[in-house]
């Protein structure tokens, strides 16, 4: 039997049938404060946009909370140097756009170089 994601103990389909404020009600504190000032003239264009479209919608709102209507639609958030694509699921819901697209990589170190410590300058240089 297929698990049936649920977020707060609601469905997906309960989930879309909420208006904002109904939703705003079951999520956290900081999301919910966040959407009680309203959605932003840019939010409101964008969520437009992503009903109809048939590709990925390029954003670099990563401040923007995840709301029902943007589940199963496919966004390119800006990570500052990339667009990563990611696709919104129940589980993203009430979280930030930014949370899922990382800024920063993860630093790999590899041997020192010539000159980096005191022991390496009596390596051959060869």
């Amino acid at each position: 039997m297929a698990k049936v994601l649920t977020y707060k103990g609601k469905t997906l389909e309960e989930l879309q049938n909420l208006s904002l404020t109904e939703f705003m009600d079951i999520t956290k504190a900081r999301s919910r404060r966040s959407l009680k000032r309203g959605l932003t003239e840019q939010q409101k264009i964008f969520l437009k946009r992503l009903q109809t479209a048939k590709k990925p919608l390029k954003t670099h709102g990563r401040d923007w909370i995840v709301i029902p209507e943007m589940v199963g639609k496919k966004i390119l958030i800006y990570s500052g140097k990339d667009w990563n694509p990611v696709e919104i699921n129940v589980e993203m819901l009430g979280k930030r756009l930014g949370e899922f697209s990382p800024t920063r990589k993860r630093v790999a170190h590899s041997a020192p170089g010539i000159g980096a410590t005191r022991s390496s300058k009596h390596l051959s240089v060869r």
